[in-house]
């Protein structure tokens, strides 16, 4: 089965998953107390509760996956949705241009830290701020937020678990006013090892402290589908599919405990998560950095890289 794809919008995974993915009804375990810290993810009813908190900024990170006349699958920006409706105050962090480099040939590219800090001051986020991050697909949209500021040296931002749809499910409103936050300063404290590059992942193939997770559904690993330049996996990765993460119903993430039986038993050695542009390879690391690995790097890069040279080497279609 061939994909043909656009060379801007490579990132097709959530629609194909969406098809290809089945999982059990389980509830996640965010905290619901109303003074509690905020954990990794936080409930609907939670964010209610603190929705006007004044160090609090919520960013809708949605980017839409919408099939095209020609049979494409392609990403859409989901400014238009934010302007139908969002969470009360949310801000919208543009994926598709803001927070990447659109000089870049592929898609989703990462933008240089200064850019990125500046794009969030922009948006009311500051080094004392608190962020919750939302999308309407999933969370990966918006685990890409919460990498990146990982990887700038902010810590304090968290999932809104099962994102606008858990929101929207429990009857709470909407609105197609814009925000409104005056600009903040985030300072660049860059942790390089957050995301790896081509070169640590060529030589992570034969290194047996370093592991790949590919988060693209198991169809799309095997080779039975054809997203990117060459069918299948780079050579050694495990396969995690990142909604495999997620309960299809409720679109929360599994308990702790399921999450953890889908997981490799070491947290020490170092682990690298790949998808095509690194989306879901977000979802993948946010999940894993909660089960409590200590050495996680996102290949933001991904397949649109790495398929399109011949030289990197490959597992191909099996059968």
């Amino acid at each position: 089965m061939k994909i043909n794809l656009c060379s801007r919008t490579l990132i097709v995974l959530i629609g194909v998953l969406s098809l290809i993915a089945s999982h059990g009804h389980t509830e996640s375990q965010p905290i619901p107390v109303a003074d509690a810290p905020m954990d990794m993810l936080v409930t609907a009813e939670w964010l209610s509760r603190h929705l006007h908190d004044p160090d609090l900024v919520v960013l809708d990170c949605t980017v839409k996956i919408e099939m095209a006349e020609s049979g494409d699958m392609r990403a859409v920006n989901g400014r238009a949705s934010y302007d139908v409706g969002h969470i009360p105050g949310a801000g919208f962090a543009d994926l598709m241009v803001d927070l990447s480099n659109t000089d870049k040939p592929i898609s989703f590219a990462l933008p240089t830290p200064e850019k990125f800090c500046e794009a969030m001051g922009r948006l009311g986020v500051g080094d004392d701020s608190r962020v919750v991050l939302y999308d309407s697909s999933n969370s990966v949209w918006a685990a890409r937020v919460w990498w990146m500021l990982r990887w700038v040296g902010f810590d304090n931002a968290v999932l809104l678990d099962g994102g606008l749809k858990a929101w929207t499910e429990e009857g709470r409103a909407l609105t197609s006013d814009p925000a409104s936050r005056p600009a903040k300063k985030l300072t660049v404290a860059v942790r390089p090892e957050l995301i790896a590059d081509r070169d640590e992942v060529l030589a992570a193939i034969d290194d047996d402290a370093v592991h790949l997770i590919d988060s693209l559904p198991e169809a799309v690993y095997q080779g039975q589908i054809s997203m990117y330049a060459r069918a299948g996996h780079i050579k050694s990765a495990l396969n995690i599919p990142v909604l495999n993460l997620i309960d299809d119903r409720s679109g929360r993430f599994k308990s702790v405990d399921e999450l953890a039986a889908l997981h490799p038993e070491d947290r020490s050695d170092r682990y690298v998560t790949y998808c095509g542009a690194g989306i879901a390879a977000s979802g993948s690391a946010f999940v894993m950095v909660r089960l409590g690995f200590k050495n996680v790097a996102v290949y933001t890069a991904s397949l649109q890289e790495w398929a399109a040279d011949p030289a990197n080497p490959m597992v191909g279609p099996t059968h």
